[in-house]
């Protein structure tokens, strides 16, 4: 998932979330809550992937210099 998808489902979930306050609809506010923390988690997820990945790259690249 791209940052912009995390948004988009940050600020859906803050909607539904709102519409569920409106109306006293509490399955749509949770839903809405739970939306919003399951794009949390999903950036969350993305940016230690990209660490782990600048991490793997970094020790990679130290190695092909050593050997060199």
């Amino acid at each position: 998932m791209t940052d912009g998808e995390s948004t988009f489902d940050k600020l859906k979930g803050k909607a539904k979330e709102l519409g569920g306050k409106a109306t006293g609809d509490d399955r749509l506010e949770a839903e809405g809550q739970t939306d919003q923390l399951k794009a949390k988690a999903e950036e969350l997820g993305n940016k230690v992937k990209d660490k782990v990945e600048g991490i793997k790259d970094s020790l990679t690249n130290n190695k092909k210099d050593d050997g060199a």
